[in-house]
């Protein structure tokens, strides 16, 4: 029989069973799913998975994703042989590999709530999810090598594992998010206990080409007792609440981080270049406000050479910030005196030269003063006068926006290393500091809301 009439019977085959499946209530298709599980706890050797970082991995995963799309109907073919989209140049996203003897057999995309949201929301409504507490992440980009679908889980498995625990244990999310083909939806329903966001299947959604798709939510949290109730008792390999929370894969490589931050930004001015300017023309194609939001993002001179140019009169009227604002996880105390001397447990997430968001769950008096002491990382601590200076409410929650009278050492080290990690072609150098409180440092102004 040739290839042709093998690959057309395959189809007509997988047509029909999902036929008959569909007659079946959904309690039993659901369990019909949960027993192709194959979780193997102890993967081949030859599996590596980790963050994209390079040119190498990072086109590898755009090349594997541009074929899978294409040959799925999710998107045109495009010169470049690469789907590369504006989501990847921000540093709120991060792309993930699995490599088989190093060669990149697996990818998806995590992208963390940023200046452009989510891709999904352009069709799907994310308010009620926003109204809860935690961070939102849209996972996306999925794909897998063709040789390694029909081998029981064994590229898929592990990425979904890397997945869940860099977003438990790295990325500060709470909340997952995915737009997928109806035919898909029932996976991860069934074995990863998603949820739909609507009852209706969207017709045509524009990020996929036009294809259909049924947005669904995972709340990070409640997801080990979820895992635990269809998946107790059973044998390793078909238990993912196990996988997903107790079983520790060698094979993943986290990245290695001294301060607690909670993105992983790669994207160099020169990776920006190649993959948005030269290779395709994402960043040709952009609108005056996500320009503008990038050239915020980006403000040193070496990212706005390749980043797209602005009108001269949108970049005159739009001064960018003179001090970025870094995303971290940062448990932190504030003492104040108020009645008597008072403290508050605070969990710091994001941070400039002279300020900084945090949340918790203590209601601070306004424009209070203080001591913060905080832990920017293991055994780093930084001790400074902070004040409130605004109050923030949002995703559920209560933040507070403080400025700081003078950084300390740890504190201006902790930023211009950052600063430094966003930016690798710019050399970072130490800036000179005065004795006790006094620092030769530009003056950053208060982090808005």
């Amino acid at each position: 029989m040739s290839k042709p009439r093998r690959g057309g019977l395959r189809r007509r085959l997988k047509h029909s069973v999902r036929h008959v499946l569909a007659l079946l209530p959904q309690r039993w298709r659901f369990a019909f799913y949960r027993q192709l599980v194959n979780c193997n706890p102890h993967p081949d050797k030859r599996l590596q998975l980790g963050i994209a970082t390079t040119a190498e991995e990072l086109e590898a995963c755009f090349g594997l994703l541009h074929d899978a799309y294409v040959a799925s109907g999710f998107m045109k073919p495009d010169p470049s042989g690469l789907r590369v989209t504006a989501y990847h140049a921000l540093p709120t996203t991060t792309t993930l590999f699995a490599k088989f003897d190093g060669q990149v057999v697996g990818t998806l995309t995590l992208i963390r709530e940023g200046v452009f949201g989510f891709p999904l929301q352009s069709v799907f409504d994310l308010t009620p999810l926003r109204a809860q507490t935690g961070r939102i992440a849209e996972v996306s980009a999925l794909a897998v090598h063709p040789a390694f679908r029909k081998t029981g889980g064994m590229v898929l498995f592990p990425l979904m594992k890397f997945m869940y625990e860099y977003c438990v244990r790295f990325f500060d999310t709470r909340h997952l998010v995915i737009a997928v083909n109806p035919n898909r939806i029932e996976m991860y329903e069934s074995l990863l206990m998603f949820r739909r966001l609507q009852a209706h299947v969207v017709d045509n959604y524009d990020f996929a080409n036009g294809a259909p798709a049924v947005g669904a939510t995972l709340d990070l949290h409640a997801a080990p007792e979820l895992l635990r109730s269809v998946y107790a008792g059973r044998s390793a390999q078909r238990d993912l609440h196990r996988y997903f929370t107790a079983t520790t894969l060698p094979h993943i490589q986290f990245p290695e981080r001294p301060y607690f931050t909670t993105n992983d930004p790669v994207m160099s001015p020169a990776l920006l270049d190649e993959f948005f300017n030269r290779r395709t023309q994402v960043f040709a194609t952009l609108d005056e406000r996500r320009r503008r939001l990038l050239h915020a993002i980006y403000p040193e001179e070496s990212y706005q050479l390749v980043l797209p140019p602005l009108p001269p009169l949108a970049a005159a009227t739009h001064p960018l910030r003179r001090h970025a604002r870094h995303s971290l996880k940062c448990p932190a105390r504030l003492e104040y005196v108020a009645s008597g001397l008072q403290s508050a447990e605070l969990e710091v997430i994001d941070i400039s030269l002279n300020g900084f968001l945090a949340r918790t769950t203590a209601r601070l008096p306004d424009h209070v003063r203080g001591v913060v002491c905080v832990r920017l990382g293991e055994g780093l601590l930084s001790n400074a006068q902070a004040e409130v200076v605004r109050e923030v409410h949002r995703d559920g929650e209560v933040f507070y926006g403080f400025s700081i009278d003078a950084p300390d050492l740890a504190w201006q080290r902790c930023i211009f290393e950052l600063e430094a990690r966003s930016s690798p072609t710019t050399p970072w150098r130490m800036p000179v500091v005065g004795s006790g409180a006094e620092a030769v440092l530009p003056i950053d102004e208060p982090m808005p809301a």
